[in-house]
C-alpha cells in the first residue's frame, strides 16, 4: 500500500511509518496530522506538489499522504481542521494541506473543490500519530529578535492575495544580487507550496526559507507567539550565508487575520527597517498605505500588478508622496541600492 501512496511536500519529512485504518475513539484531527486520503472527486486541484517539488498528477482513486490543517486565500479557499473524519474531505492547497472548505471564491463555484476520503492515520512504529510539526528536523525557537538584529529586514506586504507581493519581493532580490550584496528572501506566512521561494530563488536569493521548513501546513489561525518563533527561525536559517539585506513577504491583504497581527505588534515592527507595498490598482494602492501610516509603517516604495498599467502608476503618482517602482527599476542594482540606502541610513542613526 506505501508504495502507491503519492506524497504531498508537507510530508516531505515523513519516513518509516504505517496506515492504521481505525480512527481513535474521541480523536479530532490537530493541525499537522499525517493522514492518507483516496481521492474521490476533482476539482481545483488536479495535481499534487510532491516530497521532490515535482507537480504530480492525481485522478479519482489515488491515494494521497497529506496533512491537514487551514487555510485563508481570498481567491481560492478559506478552510478548516475537519471535527471528525466521516465526511468529504477537500485539498485546501497543493502542497498537502487538507480540511473543510467554509467558503471559496466564485470563480471556483462550479469546479469546486478536490474531494478526498479520509483511509487511515498516519503513524510512527510506537503508534503514535505522525505530525508534521513535530517531526520537523528542526523547531522553530523562542523569538528573541536577535536573528534580526544581524540584518537588515525589507518587508513585502500588499493590499491582497495576487497583488504583486512575492514579484516585488522577487525583483527586489534580483536588483540587490545586481548590486553585488548579500540577500536572502523568507515567507513568514501563507499556505504552504513553494513556488514562491522557488520564484525567487531562481532571481538569485542566496538563501530563502519559508515556514514549510518547520511543519506548517498553513499559518492561519497560528498565534502571535507561533508567528514570531517562525520569524526567528526562518531568519536564523538564512543568516547562514551572512545577508546584507533580508527581503520578507507576509502572504494576503494587510487585513488577513496573521499580517494584520502581525503589522499591530511592536515586537515585530521593531525589527522591520522598511517597507514596499503592492497593490493591484490606485485606490487599493493609497488607502493601503495610509492604513499603514495608521498603524505606524511607512513604506517607502509602492509596487506589484498597478505597475503594468501606465494610467495607473499615474493616478497613484498624482495622490500620494510614496514612489511608484516597476520590476525594471526594482531589478536594476544601482536603482535597487538608491531606493533602499537613504531610508537604512536614516534608520541607523
Amino acid at each position: 500500500m506505501e508504495n502507491k501512496i503519492k506524497r504531498t511536500y508537507i510530508c516531505k519529512d515523513v519516513n518509516a511509518c504505517l496506515v492504521d485504518e481505525t480512527i481513535p475513539e474521541g480523536y479530532r484531527p490537530a493541525v499537522g496530522d499525517v493522514a492518507v486520503f483516496e481521492v474521490i472527486k476533482l476539482g481545483k486541484h488536479k495535481t499534487i506538489q510532491g516530497d521532490n517539488k515535482r507537480n504530480i498528477t492525481i485522478v479519482p482513486g489515488d491515494r494521497i499522504m497529506a496533512a491537514f490543517g487551514t487555510r485563508y486565500a481570498t481567491e481560492q479557499f478559506e478552510g478548516y481542521v475537519p471535527e471528525h473524519l466521516n465526511q468529504d474531505l477537500h485539498i485546501l492547497g497543493a502542497g498537502g494541506t487538507v480540511g473543510i472548505i467554509a467558503s471559496m471564491h466564485i470563480k471556483y463555484k462550479e469546479v469546486g473543490p478536490t474531494i478526498l476520503k479520509f483511509k487511515g492515520l498516519v503513524k510512527d512504529h510506537f503508534g503514535t500519530i505522525i505530525n508534521t510539526k513535530a517531526i520537523s528536523p528542526k523547531q522553530p525557537p523562542f523569538f528573541t529578535g536577535a536573528a534580526a538584529a544581524a540584518t537588515r529586514v525589507v518587508l513585502s506586504v500588499g493590499s491582497s492575495m495576487d497583488s504583486g507581493k512575492t514579484t516585488t519581493a522577487g525583483y527586489l532580490v534580483r536588483g540587490l544580487k545586481n548590486a553585488g550584496v548579500q540577500v536572502a528572501f523568507i515567507k513568514l506566512t501563507g499556505t504552504i507550496y513553494t513556488k514562491d521561494s522557488d520564484l525567487v530563488n531562481d532571481l538569485g536569493a542566496d538563501a530563502v526559507s519559508d515556514f514549510g521548513d518547520f511543519g506548517y501546513p498553513s499559518t492561519y489561525m497560528c498565534s502571535e507567539q507561533e508567528l514570531l518563533n517562525l520569524y526567528e527561525g526562518t531568519l536564523q536559517k538564512v543568516l547562514t550565508v551572512k545577508p546584507d539585506y533580508v527581503v520578507m513577504e507576509i502572504a494576503d491583504g494587510l487585513y488577513e487575520r496573521e499580517t494584520k497581527m502581525l503589522l499591530n505588534s511592536r515586537t515585530f515592527k521593531d525589527t522591520i527597517e522598511t517597507v514596499f507595498f503592492s497593490a493591484g490598482d490606485s485606490l487599493s494602492a493609497i488607502n493601503g498605505v495610509e492604513t499603514l501610516h495608521r498603524w505606524g509603517l511607512f513604506p517607502i516604495g509602492i509596487s506589484g500588478m498597478l505597475t503594468t498599467s501606465p494610467l495607473l502608476i499615474r493616478e497613484v503618482q498624482e495622490n500620494t508622496y510614496v514612489p511608484v517602482y516597476t520590476i525594471d527599476q526594482l531589478s536594476n542594482g544601482d536603482s535597487a541600492l538608491s531606493i533602499l540606502s537613504p531610508h537604512l541610513i536614516q534608520a541607523t542613526n
